[in-house]
């Protein structure tokens, strides 16, 4: 009798236990509790929120250091790179030509590992006597020299661009494409040597902001996205021994491997605008 009685009384206490499973809603034995959808990527994106750094501070150009090539190194040619209601412009309503006078506002820290978002957008088209590839294309450099290592009459910095392109009404122009001044990269696992390896990004009108984000992870992987979709991802960066950029520095002793450097936004005859520039450091393990 005493057996049967603490047999029923397990089997009771058992029962109990799942209902108060049912109702209170506790795992079963080998599964995870769940979250709702999309409650993880909130609170992650909530997590990090609070450390992004503001770049750019809407007011004025603290924190970059202007270099425009045939100009010494901290002159804004003309008023090039400006602060206007809160955006950073590059215009160039006081030039009288362009004379070849490739700039680039460069961040006064380099970084290695971080996430990089901005958003920019196109002002009119290109100065007339400017190569026609520039019209409605700019960018951002990352991974650059520094603008004290930079040439005075050197146009690109040994970089990787990020480079943004608008519709001129000839077919696909996506942007997001990856240039390489004075660099290579390893793309789809083969090292490749063109100066332009294209992206899967869309094709936009000229008259929009377009919000754009660049992963970093040193020497590891760099990963491009436009409207928060990817569209280019390359490992490996490095310097081309060869290029008329990168020689100089290699001279000095600077690393084949790239794995840190300046950020730089472009101005190369094209009116353009840049705000919401903010920067996440990550971690390198």
């Amino acid at each position: 009798m005493t057996n049967r009685f603490c047999i029923s009384r397990l089997i009771t206490i058992f029962a109990v236990l799942l209902m108060l499973h049912s109702f209170v809603g506790f795992p079963a034995a080998g599964q995870e509790s769940k979250r709702p959808e999309g409650q993880a990527e909130e609170e992650s994106e909530s997590d990090v929120s609070e450390k992004w750094i503001e770049l750019f501070n809407g007011e004025d150009l603290t924190g970059w250091t202007v270099k425009i090539a045939g100009h010494p190194l901290g002159e804004n040619y003309a008023n090039t790179f400006r602060v206007e209601d809160g955006v950073l412009k590059c215009e160039y309503d006081d030039y009288q030509e362009f004379g070849k006078r490739y700039g680039h506002l460069y961040s006064d820290l380099a970084y290695s590992h971080y996430k990089l978002r901005m958003e920019y957008r196109f002002q009119g088209r290109q100065l007339s006597d400017a190569p026609g590839y520039v019209d409605l294309n700019s960018g951002v450099m990352l991974h650059s020299q520094s603008p004290q290592s930079v040439g005075l009459d050197q146009g690109f910095p040994a970089s990787l661009e990020m480079q943004f392109l608008a519709d001129l009404g000839k077919g696909r122009r996506q942007t997001g494409n990856v240039c390489t001044p004075g660099t290579h990269v390893v793309y789809q696992g083969k090292l490749t040597k063109k100066h332009i390896v294209k992206s899967s990004g869309p094709t936009l009108p000229a008259d929009q902001w377009v919000s754009v984000e660049m992963e970093v992870r040193g020497h590891d992987e760099i990963i491009y996205r436009v409207e928060g979709k990817e569209v280019l991802r390359y490992t490996h960066p490095q310097l081309d021994p060869e290029s008329k950029e990168a020689k100089p520095i290699i001279a000095r002793g600077a690393d084949l491997r790239l794995s840190y450097g300046h950020i730089a936004l472009q101005a190369e005859a094209q009116r353009v605008w840049f705000r919401n520039i903010k920067l996440l450091p990550l971690s390198n393990n």
